[in-house]
Protein backbone atom coordinates (compact mmCIF):
# COMPACT_ATOMS: atom_id res chain seq x y z
CA UNK A 1 0.00 0.00 0.00
CA UNK A 2 2.90 2.09 0.55
CA UNK A 3 4.35 2.09 -2.76
CA UNK A 4 1.55 4.21 -4.10
CA UNK A 5 2.51 7.04 -2.00
CA UNK A 6 6.30 7.46 -3.07
CA UNK A 7 5.24 9.10 -6.41
CA UNK A 8 3.11 11.90 -4.42
CA UNK A 9 5.68 12.20 -1.75
CA UNK A 10 8.94 12.23 -4.03
CA UNK A 11 7.05 15.37 -5.71
CA UNK A 12 6.36 16.94 -2.57
CA UNK A 13 10.42 16.74 -1.66
CA UNK A 14 11.35 17.45 -4.71
CA UNK A 15 11.79 20.97 -3.70
CA UNK A 16 14.35 20.01 -0.60
CA UNK A 17 16.71 18.62 -3.11
CA UNK A 18 16.62 21.41 -5.77
CA UNK A 19 19.62 23.23 -4.70
CA UNK A 20 18.16 26.24 -7.15
CA UNK A 21 14.35 25.62 -5.32
CA UNK A 22 16.61 25.90 -1.74
CA UNK A 23 18.35 29.21 -2.50
CA UNK A 24 16.36 31.11 -4.96
CA UNK A 25 12.56 32.49 -5.07
CA UNK A 26 11.87 32.05 -1.65
CA UNK A 27 11.68 34.46 1.37
CA UNK A 28 13.97 34.76 4.09
CA UNK A 29 13.66 35.19 7.92
CA UNK A 30 17.56 35.31 7.12
CA UNK A 31 19.12 36.08 3.87
CA UNK A 32 21.87 33.22 2.41
CA UNK A 33 20.36 31.61 5.99
CA UNK A 34 20.76 27.23 5.43
CA UNK A 35 18.61 26.56 8.51
CA UNK A 36 15.68 29.72 7.67
CA UNK A 37 15.47 28.32 3.70
CA UNK A 38 15.10 24.88 5.58
CA UNK A 39 12.42 25.79 7.60
CA UNK A 40 10.48 27.59 4.67
CA UNK A 41 10.50 24.43 2.51
CA UNK A 42 9.73 22.05 5.15
CA UNK A 43 6.47 24.34 5.56
CA UNK A 44 6.01 24.18 2.27
CA UNK A 45 6.27 20.38 1.45
CA UNK A 46 3.97 19.74 4.14
CA UNK A 47 1.62 21.74 2.49
CA UNK A 48 2.51 19.80 -0.71
CA UNK A 49 2.03 16.54 0.89
CA UNK A 50 -1.42 17.23 2.95
CA UNK A 51 -2.78 18.66 -0.57
CA UNK A 52 -1.29 15.89 -2.52
CA UNK A 53 -2.33 12.51 0.28
CA UNK A 54 -5.53 14.43 1.24
CA UNK A 55 -8.86 12.18 -0.01
CA UNK A 56 -7.44 8.98 0.48
CA UNK A 57 -10.39 6.62 0.74
CA UNK A 58 -8.91 3.24 1.54
CA UNK A 59 -8.87 2.91 5.45
CA UNK A 60 -5.18 1.75 5.32
CA UNK A 61 -4.05 4.42 3.21
CA UNK A 62 -6.29 6.86 5.61
CA UNK A 63 -3.84 5.07 8.49
CA UNK A 64 -0.90 5.34 6.61
CA UNK A 65 -1.71 8.96 5.22
CA UNK A 66 -2.21 10.11 8.78
CA UNK A 67 1.43 8.68 10.48
CA UNK A 68 3.07 9.83 7.79
CA UNK A 69 1.60 13.85 8.27
CA UNK A 70 2.11 13.30 12.02
CA UNK A 71 5.95 12.42 11.34
CA UNK A 72 6.07 15.53 8.82
CA UNK A 73 4.64 17.51 11.09
CA UNK A 74 6.72 16.64 13.72
CA UNK A 75 10.06 16.97 11.48
CA UNK A 76 8.42 20.58 10.21
CA UNK A 77 8.18 21.92 13.61
CA UNK A 78 11.50 20.85 14.67
CA UNK A 79 12.85 22.70 11.39
CA UNK A 80 10.57 25.71 11.96
CA UNK A 81 11.75 26.45 15.96
CA UNK A 82 15.50 26.41 14.57
CA UNK A 83 14.81 29.10 11.84
CA UNK A 84 13.09 30.98 14.23
CA UNK A 85 16.82 31.29 15.83
CA UNK A 86 18.66 31.57 12.70
CA UNK A 87 19.55 35.03 12.92
CA UNK A 88 21.32 34.29 15.56
CA UNK A 89 23.03 31.49 14.91
CA UNK A 90 24.34 32.86 11.66
CA UNK A 91 25.80 35.60 13.77
CA UNK A 92 27.15 32.62 15.72
CA UNK A 93 24.78 33.91 19.20
CA UNK A 94 23.77 31.38 21.52
CA UNK A 95 20.05 30.73 22.61
CA UNK A 96 21.17 31.23 26.15
CA UNK A 97 22.26 34.92 25.16
CA UNK A 98 19.12 35.51 22.73
CA UNK A 99 17.22 34.45 25.82
CA UNK A 100 18.90 37.43 27.98
CA UNK A 101 18.60 39.79 25.72
CA UNK A 102 15.26 39.28 25.35
CA UNK A 103 14.79 39.08 29.35
CA UNK A 104 16.56 42.49 29.11
CA UNK A 105 14.28 44.06 26.91
CA UNK A 106 11.39 42.75 28.83
CA UNK A 107 12.95 43.99 31.62
CA UNK A 108 13.43 47.71 29.90
CA UNK A 109 9.78 47.71 29.58
CA UNK A 110 8.61 46.94 32.62
CA UNK A 111 11.17 50.43 33.55
CA UNK A 112 9.20 52.23 31.57
CA UNK A 113 5.69 50.90 32.45
CA UNK A 114 6.71 52.15 35.64
CA UNK A 115 7.59 55.41 34.53
CA UNK A 116 4.37 56.00 32.96
CA UNK A 117 2.11 55.17 36.19
CA UNK A 118 4.84 57.16 38.22
CA UNK A 119 4.15 59.95 35.86
CA UNK A 120 0.54 59.66 36.05
CA UNK A 121 0.39 59.94 39.78
CA UNK A 122 2.67 62.69 39.90
CA UNK A 123 0.06 64.58 37.60
CA UNK A 124 -2.75 63.27 39.49
CA UNK A 125 -1.30 64.45 42.08
CA UNK A 126 -0.46 68.08 40.69
CA UNK A 127 3.73 67.32 41.40
CA UNK A 128 5.06 67.72 38.01
CA UNK A 129 5.54 71.78 38.54
CA UNK A 130 7.76 71.28 42.06
CA UNK A 131 11.36 71.17 40.76
CA UNK A 132 11.59 74.35 38.94
CA UNK A 133 15.15 73.57 37.60
CA UNK A 134 16.63 70.71 35.24
CA UNK A 135 19.82 69.66 36.30
CA UNK A 136 21.18 66.43 35.18
CA UNK A 137 23.65 65.22 38.19
CA UNK A 138 22.22 67.75 40.93
CA UNK A 139 18.66 66.85 40.72
CA UNK A 140 19.80 63.65 41.64
CA UNK A 141 20.21 64.43 45.51
CA UNK A 142 17.66 65.31 47.42
CA UNK A 143 17.52 68.59 49.74
CA UNK A 144 19.19 67.26 52.83
CA UNK A 145 18.58 70.08 56.12
CA UNK A 146 15.83 72.29 56.52
CA UNK A 147 17.42 75.37 54.89
CA UNK A 148 18.07 73.46 51.47
CA UNK A 149 14.29 72.37 51.77
CA UNK A 150 13.16 75.99 52.39
CA UNK A 151 15.50 77.08 49.71
CA UNK A 152 13.67 74.96 47.01
CA UNK A 153 10.21 76.16 48.62
CA UNK A 154 10.84 80.00 48.27
CA UNK A 155 11.91 79.29 44.60
CA UNK A 156 8.93 77.28 44.05
CA UNK A 157 6.97 80.42 45.71
CA UNK A 158 7.94 82.52 42.30
CA UNK A 159 6.05 80.26 39.94
CA UNK A 160 2.36 80.72 39.16
CA UNK A 161 1.31 77.19 40.44
CA UNK A 162 2.18 78.37 43.64
CA UNK A 163 0.06 81.51 43.78
CA UNK A 164 -2.81 79.37 42.32
CA UNK A 165 -2.32 76.77 45.09
CA UNK A 166 -2.05 79.65 47.47
CA UNK A 167 -5.15 81.07 46.48
CA UNK A 168 -7.09 77.84 46.75
CA UNK A 169 -5.59 76.59 50.38
CA UNK A 170 -2.56 77.19 52.41
CA UNK A 171 0.16 75.08 51.42
CA UNK A 172 2.91 74.04 54.36
CA UNK A 173 6.19 73.03 53.79
CA UNK A 174 5.55 69.37 54.56
CA UNK A 175 2.87 69.32 51.76
CA UNK A 176 5.94 70.76 49.56
CA UNK A 177 8.04 68.26 50.50
CA UNK A 178 5.56 65.14 49.16
CA UNK A 179 5.10 66.81 46.13
CA UNK A 180 9.17 67.46 45.50
CA UNK A 181 9.52 63.81 46.31
CA UNK A 182 7.05 62.78 43.89
CA UNK A 183 7.97 64.74 41.32
CA UNK A 184 11.73 63.93 41.90
CA UNK A 185 11.01 60.09 41.90
CA UNK A 186 9.63 60.24 38.66
CA UNK A 187 12.67 61.94 36.90
CA UNK A 188 15.12 59.37 39.07
CA UNK A 189 13.29 56.65 37.81
CA UNK A 190 13.23 58.07 34.12
CA UNK A 191 17.14 58.10 34.55
CA UNK A 192 17.45 54.61 35.68
CA UNK A 193 15.43 53.78 32.92
CA UNK A 194 18.00 55.20 30.89
CA UNK A 195 20.80 53.23 32.75
CA UNK A 196 19.26 49.97 32.56
CA UNK A 197 19.29 50.10 29.00
CA UNK A 198 22.07 52.00 28.21
CA UNK A 199 24.90 49.69 30.30
CA UNK A 200 23.50 46.41 29.51
CA UNK A 201 23.37 47.62 25.38
CA UNK A 202 26.76 48.72 25.56
CA UNK A 203 27.54 45.24 27.37
CA UNK A 204 25.73 43.00 25.05
CA UNK A 205 26.92 45.07 21.82
CA UNK A 206 30.44 44.04 23.17
CA UNK A 207 30.34 40.61 24.01
CA UNK A 208 28.62 40.04 20.42
CA UNK A 209 25.31 39.13 21.84
CA UNK A 210 23.35 41.67 19.82
CA UNK A 211 22.45 40.36 16.00
CA UNK A 212 22.82 42.75 12.70
CA UNK A 213 19.09 42.79 12.64
CA UNK A 214 19.05 44.50 16.39
CA UNK A 215 21.17 46.79 16.18
CA UNK A 216 19.67 49.82 14.55
CA UNK A 217 16.72 49.17 16.94
CA UNK A 218 19.07 49.61 19.70
CA UNK A 219 20.25 53.18 18.31
CA UNK A 220 16.61 53.68 17.81
CA UNK A 221 16.01 52.74 21.17
CA UNK A 222 18.54 55.02 22.73
CA UNK A 223 17.03 58.10 20.41
CA UNK A 224 13.28 57.43 22.07
CA UNK A 225 14.94 57.95 25.50
CA UNK A 226 16.80 60.33 25.35
CA UNK A 227 13.56 62.46 23.47
CA UNK A 228 11.55 60.97 26.16
CA UNK A 229 13.85 63.19 28.57
CA UNK A 230 13.86 65.88 26.77
CA UNK A 231 10.38 65.69 26.03
CA UNK A 232 9.56 65.35 30.06
CA UNK A 233 11.81 68.92 30.57
CA UNK A 234 9.70 70.65 27.69
CA UNK A 235 6.67 70.05 29.03
CA UNK A 236 7.66 70.95 32.51
CA UNK A 237 8.90 74.38 31.26
CA UNK A 238 5.07 75.30 29.71
CA UNK A 239 3.65 74.76 33.45
CA UNK A 240 6.37 76.61 34.53
CA UNK A 241 5.27 80.24 32.50
CA UNK A 242 2.86 82.99 33.00
CA UNK A 243 -0.64 81.98 31.78
CA UNK A 244 -2.12 85.38 29.51
CA UNK A 245 -5.88 85.30 31.24
CA UNK A 246 -6.18 85.87 34.83
CA UNK A 247 -8.57 82.90 35.06
CA UNK A 248 -6.25 80.58 33.55
CA UNK A 249 -4.93 77.85 36.04
CA UNK A 250 -1.35 77.05 36.38
CA UNK A 251 -0.91 73.10 34.36
CA UNK A 252 1.75 71.90 31.70
CA UNK A 253 0.59 71.77 27.82
CA UNK A 254 -1.97 69.09 26.84
CA UNK A 255 -0.52 68.57 23.44
CA UNK A 256 3.28 68.52 25.40
CA UNK A 257 1.78 66.24 27.87
CA UNK A 258 0.37 63.98 25.20
CA UNK A 259 3.60 64.44 23.00
CA UNK A 260 5.26 63.04 26.22
CA UNK A 261 2.80 60.03 27.07
CA UNK A 262 3.02 58.92 23.44
CA UNK A 263 6.82 58.83 22.90
CA UNK A 264 6.63 56.77 26.14
CA UNK A 265 4.16 54.36 24.98
CA UNK A 266 5.74 54.20 21.58
CA UNK A 267 9.11 53.38 23.44
CA UNK A 268 7.20 50.43 25.83
CA UNK A 269 5.68 48.85 22.48
CA UNK A 270 9.00 48.42 21.15
CA UNK A 271 10.90 46.55 23.62
CA UNK A 272 8.01 44.92 24.66
CA UNK A 273 7.85 43.55 20.94
CA UNK A 274 11.49 43.45 20.71
CA UNK A 275 11.86 41.37 23.75
CA UNK A 276 8.86 39.03 22.96
CA UNK A 277 10.81 38.41 19.44
CA UNK A 278 13.52 37.07 21.50
CA UNK A 279 11.87 35.15 23.74
CA UNK A 280 8.68 33.77 22.29
CA UNK A 281 8.98 30.48 19.73
CA UNK A 282 6.27 31.00 16.78
CA UNK A 283 3.65 28.52 16.51
CA UNK A 284 2.28 27.52 13.10
CA UNK A 285 -0.76 29.07 11.95
CA UNK A 286 -3.75 27.68 9.72
CA UNK A 287 -3.05 28.95 6.38
CA UNK A 288 -6.32 30.19 5.54
CA UNK A 289 -7.25 33.12 4.09
CA UNK A 290 -8.83 35.26 7.19
CA UNK A 291 -4.97 34.66 8.60
CA UNK A 292 -3.78 37.71 6.10
CA UNK A 293 -6.87 40.10 7.65
CA UNK A 294 -6.61 39.03 11.33
CA UNK A 295 -3.15 40.12 10.97
CA UNK A 296 -4.13 43.59 9.78
CA UNK A 297 -6.96 44.10 11.85
CA UNK A 298 -4.46 42.67 15.05
CA UNK A 299 -2.45 46.00 14.64
CA UNK A 300 -5.36 48.01 13.75
CA UNK A 301 -6.44 47.28 17.31
CA UNK A 302 -2.89 48.18 18.74
CA UNK A 303 -3.93 51.58 16.88
CA UNK A 304 -6.78 52.07 18.16
CA UNK A 305 -6.33 50.98 21.59
CA UNK A 306 -3.07 53.77 21.62
CA UNK A 307 -5.54 56.66 20.83
CA UNK A 308 -7.19 55.86 23.12
CA UNK A 309 -4.93 56.21 25.80
CA UNK A 310 -3.60 58.95 23.86
CA UNK A 311 -6.40 60.84 24.17
CA UNK A 312 -6.15 60.43 28.33
CA UNK A 313 -3.32 62.64 28.14
CA UNK A 314 -5.67 65.70 26.82
CA UNK A 315 -8.21 64.50 29.18
CA UNK A 316 -5.62 64.68 32.25
CA UNK A 317 -3.68 68.13 30.55
CA UNK A 318 -7.37 69.42 30.67
CA UNK A 319 -8.92 68.40 33.82
CA UNK A 320 -11.26 66.90 31.92
CA UNK A 321 -12.45 64.19 33.92
CA UNK A 322 -13.96 66.58 36.50
CA UNK A 323 -16.53 68.10 34.35
CA UNK A 324 -18.96 65.59 33.93
CA UNK A 325 -19.40 62.99 36.36
CA UNK A 326 -22.04 61.01 34.89
CA UNK A 327 -22.36 57.80 32.55
CA UNK A 328 -23.76 57.23 29.98
CA UNK A 329 -25.03 60.67 29.52
CA UNK A 330 -22.71 64.12 30.10
CA UNK A 331 -25.27 65.38 32.77
CA UNK A 332 -28.95 64.57 31.47
CA UNK A 333 -27.61 65.23 27.56
CA UNK A 334 -25.85 62.84 25.03
CA UNK A 335 -24.95 65.50 23.24
CA UNK A 336 -23.45 68.12 25.75
CA UNK A 337 -24.45 72.30 24.68
CA UNK A 338 -20.49 73.23 24.72
CA UNK A 339 -19.18 70.47 22.64
CA UNK A 340 -18.67 73.31 20.03
CA UNK A 341 -17.91 76.04 21.91
CA UNK A 342 -14.17 76.84 20.62
CA UNK A 343 -13.54 78.82 17.10
CA UNK A 344 -11.75 77.67 15.33
CA UNK A 345 -13.66 74.46 15.80
CA UNK A 346 -11.11 72.23 15.41
CA UNK A 347 -9.56 73.48 18.59
CA UNK A 348 -12.56 72.00 20.65
CA UNK A 349 -11.10 68.58 20.03
CA UNK A 350 -7.68 69.37 21.65
CA UNK A 351 -8.84 72.63 23.97
CA UNK A 352 -12.37 72.29 24.55
CA UNK A 353 -12.65 70.06 27.92
CA UNK A 354 -15.87 68.97 27.53
CA UNK A 355 -15.33 67.73 23.59
CA UNK A 356 -11.96 65.81 25.52
CA UNK A 357 -14.08 63.93 28.03
CA UNK A 358 -16.46 63.43 25.21
CA UNK A 359 -14.10 61.64 22.44
CA UNK A 360 -12.44 59.47 25.27
CA UNK A 361 -15.25 58.03 27.08
CA UNK A 362 -16.85 57.29 23.14
CA UNK A 363 -13.56 56.09 21.91
CA UNK A 364 -13.08 53.67 25.22
CA UNK A 365 -16.66 52.43 24.30
CA UNK A 366 -15.67 51.86 20.56
CA UNK A 367 -12.80 50.32 21.80
CA UNK A 368 -13.87 47.41 23.61
CA UNK A 369 -17.41 46.66 21.47
CA UNK A 370 -14.01 47.10 18.31
CA UNK A 371 -12.13 44.09 20.45
CA UNK A 372 -15.40 42.06 21.61
CA UNK A 373 -16.23 42.02 17.86
CA UNK A 374 -12.73 40.92 16.37
CA UNK A 375 -13.41 38.43 19.54
CA UNK A 376 -16.14 36.71 17.70
CA UNK A 377 -14.40 36.88 14.49
CA UNK A 378 -11.67 34.62 15.42
CA UNK A 379 -13.68 32.33 17.17
CA UNK A 380 -14.01 30.22 13.87
CA UNK A 381 -10.09 30.77 13.05
CA UNK A 382 -8.34 27.46 14.65
CA UNK A 383 -5.98 30.08 16.38
CA UNK A 384 -2.91 28.60 18.16
CA UNK A 385 -3.04 28.26 21.69
CA UNK A 386 -1.35 31.46 22.74
CA UNK A 387 -2.73 33.70 19.99
CA UNK A 388 -6.30 31.85 21.87
CA UNK A 389 -5.68 32.59 24.82
CA UNK A 390 -4.01 36.24 24.02
CA UNK A 391 -7.43 37.00 22.55
CA UNK A 392 -9.11 35.74 25.63
CA UNK A 393 -7.50 37.91 27.80
CA UNK A 394 -7.61 41.09 25.38
CA UNK A 395 -11.67 40.79 25.74
CA UNK A 396 -11.40 40.56 29.57
CA UNK A 397 -9.24 43.28 29.95
CA UNK A 398 -10.75 46.00 27.68
CA UNK A 399 -13.96 44.99 29.65
CA UNK A 400 -12.22 45.73 33.20
CA UNK A 401 -10.64 48.53 32.28
CA UNK A 402 -14.33 50.36 30.62
CA UNK A 403 -15.38 49.38 34.15
CA UNK A 404 -12.29 51.26 35.67
CA UNK A 405 -12.83 54.44 33.30
CA UNK A 406 -16.72 54.79 34.29
CA UNK A 407 -16.05 53.88 38.23
CA UNK A 408 -13.12 57.09 38.09
CA UNK A 409 -15.89 59.09 36.66
CA UNK A 410 -18.86 58.64 38.44
CA UNK A 411 -16.04 58.44 41.89
CA UNK A 412 -14.95 62.39 40.86
CA UNK A 413 -11.49 60.58 39.91
CA UNK A 414 -9.80 59.80 43.12
CA UNK A 415 -6.09 59.53 42.28
CA UNK A 416 -5.53 55.63 43.45
CA UNK A 417 -8.85 54.64 41.08
CA UNK A 418 -7.58 57.16 38.10
CA UNK A 419 -3.91 55.56 38.56
CA UNK A 420 -5.51 52.02 38.04
CA UNK A 421 -7.32 52.80 34.89
CA UNK A 422 -4.27 54.68 33.64
CA UNK A 423 -2.26 51.05 34.51
CA UNK A 424 -5.41 49.19 32.54
CA UNK A 425 -4.41 51.14 29.70
CA UNK A 426 -1.08 49.94 29.33
CA UNK A 427 -1.99 46.38 30.21
CA UNK A 428 -4.41 46.42 27.41
CA UNK A 429 -1.92 47.87 25.08
CA UNK A 430 0.25 44.87 26.31
CA UNK A 431 -2.04 42.17 25.19
CA UNK A 432 -2.91 43.43 22.08
CA UNK A 433 0.82 43.95 21.27
CA UNK A 434 1.13 40.09 22.46
CA UNK A 435 -1.64 39.06 20.22
CA UNK A 436 -0.89 40.91 17.34
CA UNK A 437 3.40 39.12 18.07
CA UNK A 438 1.64 35.73 17.97
CA UNK A 439 0.00 36.38 14.00
CA UNK A 440 3.35 37.73 12.50
CA UNK A 441 3.63 36.61 9.33
CA UNK A 442 5.63 33.42 9.18
CA UNK A 443 7.44 32.28 5.96
CA UNK A 444 5.53 30.11 3.64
Amino acid sequence: MFALFIPKLARALQPLSSARSFTLGVRHLVPKCPNCQRAIQMNRCYATISQSLKGTKSRHNAYMTSALLRGFQSLRQSTMRSGTAAAAAAENISVSAQKIVGRWLIGCSGMVFGAVILGGVTRLTESGLSMVDWRLLKDMKLPQSEAEWTAEFEKYKTFPEYKYQASQKEMTLSDFKFIYFMEWAHRMWGRATGIAFILPAVYFWRKGWISKAMKPRLIIYAALLGFQGFLGWYMVKSGLEEKPGPNDIPRVSQYRLAAHLGSALLLYTLFLWGGLSHLTTPQAMPNVKQMAKLRGLSHGLMTIIFLTALSGAFVAGLDAGLIYSSWPKMSDRWIPDDLIAFSPKWKNIFENSTTVQFNHRHLGESTVILIAAFWWMCRKIPLAPRARLAINCLLGMSILQATLGITTLLTYVPTSLAATHQSGSLVLLSIAVWFAHELRRLPK
